[in-house]
């Protein structure tokens, strides 16, 4: 942590190189998927790449998806960083119910967030839960019916023993659109930091900048 006497700004080390570069690689991978699967679900109300560039766009990106998802739970597992992904049993009903209140009213009236973000705490136990439910059921799903659906064409009686598209097409168009929600919510969320760029600044560059407190910190002493 450091901060600049000059301005007044503290800057604190949140993500790693890996990380941004793991999170900005996805960002783009799923954005792609939504754009592409948009225009594969309806050709006929979305229409950019044409059907079968869309198809083939669509599928390399699904390979990009995987190969990254892979590398990320390999570097967040071997870095020990993956226990900030679970939700801790410790005060958990308390701090969701703070930060519950915080979204829905503190954060209106410019009240502090309820948790100081660090490099060993970057997720508050809403986000937690989130990313805990997409990344072990919406994410495996979302890929599940994927190559299910791709493969109809080429082991139709595969597709067809456990039910054929008419089920599993709905399901992966469900999950996408729960996918676009997660994704704006996301983004309107990246607006709520200090300033609307703050935690922008920080995936890009890697330190979350705040205002540094001089008087706290004299109290503090």
């Amino acid at each position: 942590m450091s901060a600049n006497p000059i301005d007044g700004i503290r800057r604190i080390p949140l993500y790693t190189f890996h990380e941004r570069a793991w999170h900005w690689v996805q960002a783009v991978t799923i954005l792609a998927l939504l754009v592409t699967g948009a225009e594969i679900h309806a050709p006929e109300a979305v229409s950019i790449f044409g059907f079968r560039t869309a198809v083939l766009v669509h599928n390399a990106f699904a390979v990009l998806l995987l190969l990254n998802a892979a590398m990320g739970l390999f570097y967040f597992v071997t870095s020990g960083m993956i226990r900030q992904f679970g939700p801790q049993p410790r005060d958990f009903v308390t701090m969701s119910l703070a930060q519950v209140r915080f979204y829905a009213y503190g954060i209106f009236r410019g009240e502090p967030h309820p948790m100081q973000h660090d490099a060993e705490h970057k997720l508050n136990p809403l986000q937690q839960v989130t990313y805990l439910v997409i990344l072990n059921v919406l994410l495996p799903l979302q890929v599940i019916t994927g190559l299910l659906i791709w493969s109809a064409s080429r082991w139709p009686e595969l597709v067809a023993s456990i039910g054929g598209l008419g089920w599993l097409v709905p399901i992966h168009a469900l999950c996408a659109w729960l996918f676009l929600a997660f994704t704006i919510m996301h983004l309107y969320l990246t607006t709520t930091g200090e300033t609307p760029t703050t935690n922008l600044e920080a995936m890009v560059h890697g330190d979350l900048k705040t205002r540094h407190d001089t008087t706290t910190e004299e109290a503090a002493r």
